[in-house]
This record gives structure tokens, sequence and C-alpha cells, in this order.
């Protein structure tokens, strides 16, 4: 088949919030052409598109990633088979067949293993669910044949038939390379196309039962935000989620879960506190056949603009951005798509006439099976 990367190019305008901290409860930032910006991490907004997978898709088929694995396998032992005694230690047994090494979790505060608790993996696995009930059922069959769970068989059940997650996000088990499994999708971290300096909201809190005659405050705290225009870029890598999947149907669908929850996600940081939830200004998604091009370079040099003119500004700047590296580089074979909700509109009709978010997947998911059903 021809190589085929799915590119999506995102300008998104967020109010004040602070939907990804670091250690100091800080909006995360970056320096980038000298000045300072906001910034959103991959992981954040990996973790929320995952989120809104289970919005898309049946829960039932998606991936889990946790270090309790061995709880996890040991309920669905016990859901295929009640009767079976100490499931959690067959559970055991088959994650440490499938060369998955497991500890016992320690306490914070003593460092001690925390002997009532199950054991858990040194580190988060990620496991789709039809490999937790191969493993499930490997380990109720040793029961049944009263032997020993056979390494190779329990290495087969952990691989292969993965969910849309594992297959576009990918595993890395430390301890059985083997298991790994290469990412399909790249997420890039989101920074603003601006300078951005942080503000502070000194609020407080009243206590409901507290004296009518006393005027102080419950509670008294400091939150960091800010507001920016967001630059997001992701690419998928057809190729590889088709390898991942094994089967067109699925690769298919994966890319339009993904577009769809990449596009449409927002990380949860504040919420509550912010109400900042927003869709984009824009999208642009490029369907190349050289290589995936993150067009964040448009951005080095900072737009100096305020109010809607910032997002028309950074409109323009992605189109010269995109144009320029086609011009420079490109195959001819890029076929482009645009989404643009007000701002911005007639600058990124430039590349393509701008089409409904929805007849833009339908689209994009016609060009994968093509190239899908393409013969080697």
């Amino acid at each position: 088949m021809t190589r085929l990367f799915v590119d999506v190019h995102i300008l998104q305008t967020v109010p004040p919030s602070n939907i990804n901290r670091d250690d100091t409860g800080s909006p995360k930032s970056a320096v980038y052409g000298g000045v300072p910006r906001a910034r959103v991490s991959s992981q954040s907004w990996k973790r929320a598109t995952r989120q809104m997978f289970r919005e898309l898709l049946d829960p039932a088929t998606l991936g889990v990633r946790t270090k309790r694995v061995v709880e996890l396998i040991a309920q669905r032992i016990t859901d295929l088979a009640p009767d079976v005694t100490e499931p959690e230690a067959l559970a055991g047994q088959a994650l440490k067949a499938a060369g998955i090494e497991l500890e016992k979790p320690t306490r914070a505060k003593k460092r001690e293993p925390a002997a009532e608790e199950s054991e858990q993996s040194k580190y988060l696995l990620f496991l789709s669910a039809s490999q937790i009930e191969r493993l499930a059922t490997l380990a109720i069959e040793s029961t049944r044949t009263e032997s020993a769970i056979d390494k190779a068989a329990a290495r087969a059940a952990a691989q292969g038939a993965n969910s849309i997650d594992v297959a576009l996000f990918g595993r890395m088990v430390a301890d059985a390379t083997d298991l790994n499994i290469d990412a399909a999708a790249q997420v890039a971290h989101a920074i603003s196309v601006h300078t951005v300096n942080n503000e502070f909201d000194y609020f407080t809190a009243v206590d409901d039962r507290a004296p009518q005659d006393n005027a102080g405050a419950g509670m008294i705290g400091l939150v960091e935000f800010n507001s920016s225009t967001l630059y997001r870029y992701a690419t998928v890598n057809v190729a590889m989620l088709r390898e991942n999947l094994g089967e067109d149907t699925a690769t298919v669908a994966a890319v339009e879960s993904f577009l769809t929850a990449f596009v449409k996600s927002m990380p949860s940081g504040k919420q509550n506190t912010f109400a900042n939830r927003t869709l984009p200004d824009a999208v642009l998604i490029s369907m190349r056949t050289d290589q995936p091009v993150n067009l964040v370079t448009a951005f080095e040099e900072p737009v100096n603009a305020a109010g809607s003119a910032r997002a028309i500004a950074a409109a323009k700047a992605l189109v010269a951005r995109y144009t320029a590296i086609e011009d420079a580089y490109g195959n001819g074979s890029t076929q482009t798509f645009v989404i643009a909700a007000g701002d911005g509109i007639n600058e990124l009709a430039e590349l393509a006439e701008p089409t409904p978010f929805r007849d833009t997947i339908g689209a994009v998911a016609a060009r994968v099976q093509a190239v899908l059903g393409e013969k080697s």
C-alpha cells in the first residue's frame, strides 16, 4: 500500500484556564522563539483523547493502562469461572509466564510492602480487552488441566488483537521487549502562538455555618492561570496502524475515532473552576505520502495581535508555512481538508474549501480505505 500519514493541525483559543499543571500547580509553559508560551503536554491531550474514545466506542473493546493488572485479570477470571479459587494467584502466574515482572506495592510513607494488597506490575501496563480476556482464559485452562501455564502461550495471549487505543498510542514493556507496540500516532505538545504571561486569582470561600458576625473567610487560596490561542498537532501513520490492528475496517474506524476525539477533546484540569472547554477555531488535515510535517515553525515568530485579529494572523501564518513547505518539498500528492469556525476562514480557504467536520471525517476515511485497498 502507498505510505500515508494523516497530519492534524489545530488552532484553538482557550479562555482563562489551568488545564495542565506542573509540579507547583502552575500552568505548564515553554520557551519557543525566545519568548514564554503556554503549553499543554502531549500526555495530557492523549489522555483526553483516550477518555473520549469511551464516548465514541464500546468501552468494553478498549484497553486499560494500569499497574493493578493482577486485579484486572483476576476479576475477569472470576467473571468467566466463578468456581475458580485464588484468581489473583492465577492471574499473577499468567502475567509472569508472559514475561511481565510483578512486585508487591509499597506504602508511600514507610516504603514497606503492603502485604494485604495484590501484586502489581512495576510500571503502567497497557492491555487491550481481548488480551485481558485471553490471559484470563489461559489461566482458567491451567486449573482445568492442572498444568503450568505455557510461557509461549502466555506471550501469544498478551500480543496481537490490539484495541484501537493500544494500536494508536503503543506500549512499552521494559522487561519483555517483544511485547512492545510501536505507536501509530504521535502527538506534539500544544503551545500558544503568542507570548503568554501567567496571572493569579486570589480567592476566598465562605463557611456556610459560620456566625453572621464572623467577617473572616473559611478558606483563602491562589490559583495561577492563563489564556491563549494554541497550535496543536498530531499525526497518524496509517501503515503502522494497519499493522498494529491487522484489519482494514478497524484501521479506518481507528482513524475516524482518533480524529474525532483529538479534535473535540479537552484535558480536564481545573475544568470545574474555569469552565474553559472550547472547540477549535480551525482544523487543517493533510494526508501526506512523503512524511509527517509539524508546522509549528509558523509561530516561531510569536503572533503579535489581540482579539479576533490574533486568530486571523495565526491562520495566515499557518497557510504561509504550509505553502512554503509544499512548494519546497511537496511531491504533489498531499490532499488537504479545512474546517473553520469564524475568524481565519478566508485565509484557510486558500488551501481548500472549508467543509463541515463530519463531511471531512468521511472524506478522510474514504481516502484511507482506498489506500488500504491498493495492492502491495
